[in-house]
């Protein structure tokens, strides 16, 4: 499917008719939904702000609790989902590109497989890259000023979204070194702010909730943005940072960094992999149909509150929400890159920091 049709599909969910979907009642049931990433990052944030409005409009009003289960960049976590069946309903989990990423490569810690699962809603996010303030003074809107500094990041793992960020600066001519083991975006910012980390990124909610704070006390100076996707499949500026330039954009305005070409190719790839369909949320193996339909129609009314798009600006960023069956459209086109994307990907991780997923 094409970012035009799957943006298309977002106003066209066809879901379950209203009698069928009385059938399910949540009074006096507690949910669980599991974040496979520490409390202090992005995706923490994300199952935050859409916890309460979905146990508003779910029947029965039940508690909606979040809980984390961190552990090998999130596949401990979907490794233990993926051995969960449907019971009563009551259990949801929700994934990042940091998720997908090992999957798609094909990691060999990876033991789970996106089509078992039961996607509800998925939606997108965008990520903003920052600079301490001493180098961040040197920034121009190109890298040329900042090729000859060592960077310090801390990082998830080279085949989590942070290849991301890791591959753009590369292709800048940076030298970042990311310090690898930590559990959550999060985690990499509270190095930045410790002065253990000098270069840092952090997805739209993550950077909405603590990052901006930072800048706006002088302790970090944006640097870029991944960008968005227009309906044609173009990078165009964040429409939640819509003053910030974009990768594309300090590529073209940096020596030796190119927009064309295989480097930029699998960027791209894995950027629309990791950032238009960004986190989902999924019920297990096995659930039935007038569940998965139930919380379709529970996080359509939430999108569709008159509320919505503000309360969403300010905590998790200006992005579309896919539910039900575009929710399934969403994460297909977000677990799938080519073949070239994928070895090239392959070879740059071995290269750059012997991984090998052989």
């Amino acid at each position: 499917m094409t970012i035009k049709n799957l943006v298309s599909s977002v106003a066209l969910t066809t879901l379950l008719a209203a009698p069928a979907l009385a059938e399910v009642d949540f009074s006096g049931k507690t949910i669980e939904w599991v974040i496979p990433f520490s409390e202090t990052g992005g995706s923490a944030k994300w199952a935050n702000f859409f916890a309460p409005l979905l146990a508003e409009e779910l029947p029965g009003n039940p508690t909606v609790v979040v809980k984390f289960m961190p552990g090998a960049g999130s596949t401990k976590g979907a490794n233990w989902f993926q051995e969960q069946e449907h019971e009563d309903g009551t259990l949801l989990f929700g994934t990042s590109g940091s998720t997908q990423f090992p999957y798609l490569l094909g990691d060999p810690r990876v033991r789970y497989e996106y089509s078992d699962w039961t996607p509800v809603m998925a939606s997108g996010t965008g990520g903003v890259a920052y600079l301490n303030p001493e180098d961040g003074a040197k920034f121009d809107g190109t890298a040329n000023n900042l090729k000859d500094i060592d960077f310090i990041y801390g990082s998830q793992g080279a085949t989590r979204l942070d290849l991301v960020p890791l591959l753009a600066w590369e292709m800048l001519g940076m030298n970042v070194e990311p310090v690898f083991g930590i559990k959550g975006r999060g985690d990499g910012r509270l190095m930045f702010e410790r002065g253990e980390a000098t270069i840092d990124y952090q997805t739209s909610s993550s950077y909405l909730g603590a990052a901006a704070d930072l800048v706006a006390q002088g302790k970090a100076v944006p640097m870029m943005t991944w960008g968005a996707l227009d309906a044609d499949g173009n990078i165009v500026r964040d429409p939640t940072f819509p003053e910030m330039p974009t990768f594309k954009e300090v590529c073209e305005a940096t020596e030796g960094c190119e927009t064309s070409g295989e480097a930029w190719d699998a960027w791209k790839a894995f950027f629309v992999a990791g950032f238009p369909v960004q986190k989902i949320a999924f019920l297990p193996a096995g659930t039935p149909d007038e569940v998965r339909d139930t919380y379709a129609a529970a996080f359509d009314a939430v999108r569709n509150r008159a509320d919505f798009a503000e309360i969403a600006s300010k905590r998790v960023g200006k992005y579309d929400v896919f539910v039900g069956e575009s929710a399934r459209a969403a994460t297909d086109a977000g677990t799938s890159v080519s073949s070239g994307a994928k070895d090239f990907v392959t070879n740059w991780l071995k290269e750059a920091y012997g991984v090998s997923l052989n």
